[in-house]
């Protein structure tokens, strides 16, 4: 059977539905604010949980999640389905970034303590940074705090493993962001405006 996780996806996303549904009933009395923190509570924290998973799965699987973002941003704002402008306020107002990037985020976010070692050792375990290869050591990637990027084989599912997909993900990042010398803190903040800026 094909390791779609388009099942697990449908359930986040009718779970989400759920709850914003319920939202907009109430929607009049509450503060923007208010909606803001209940959308986080019971919508976004779906979303983003355990979403690394979802890394190189089809496009229509992203597609799904993100028509969550886009109600959740209806259901706060008050617009209606086809109003314009609705992107650039999920970016500009609520600094939501898309599906993709939001898993990307999370995998990067990971990454980067793997190369902190403040990873959980089930996932340090599978990435090994160039700089500790023997053979590697020498050479420029090792200097700019990249992974190795282990062999698979199946183009469709192995590239979605974590050692594959993050290691990939950590390399195609701007080499500033490598730099090990900003906190974790300041390198998601970093990190979140390169996905904007893209």
């Amino acid at each position: 059977m094909p390791l779609s996780l388009e099942k697990h996806v449908t359930k986040v996303s009718t779970t989400c539905f759920y709850h914003l549904r319920q939202l907009h009933h109430v929607r009049r009395t509450l503060s923007t604010k208010s909606a803001m923190t209940l959308v986080h509570t019971f919508v976004m924290s779906r979303v983003d949980y355990c979403n690394v998973v979802f890394t190189g799965t089809p496009k229509a699987i992203t597609d799904k999640l993100h028509q969550v973002l886009n109600t959740a941003a209806h259901v706060v704002t008050g617009t209606r389905k086809f109003d314009h402008g609705l992107k650039q306020l999920i970016h500009s107002e609520f600094h939501w970034l898309d599906a993709p990037e939001r898993i990307m985020y999370r995998l990067s976010m990971f990454m980067r303590r793997c190369l902190d070692e403040t990873a959980p050792w089930y996932l340090a375990a599978h990435c090994t940074p160039v700089s500790a290869t023997a053979s590697r050591h020498h050479l420029r990637s090792a200097a700019s705090h990249q992974f190795v990027v282990p062999s698979y084989q199946l183009s469709s599912y192995g590239r979605r493993a974590f050692s594959v997909a993050g290691s990939m993900t950590w390399n195609s990042l701007p080499r500033h962001l490598h730099d090990p010398i900003h906190t974790i803190s300041v390198f998601g903040r970093l990190l979140k405006t390169f996905f904007f800026s893209e």
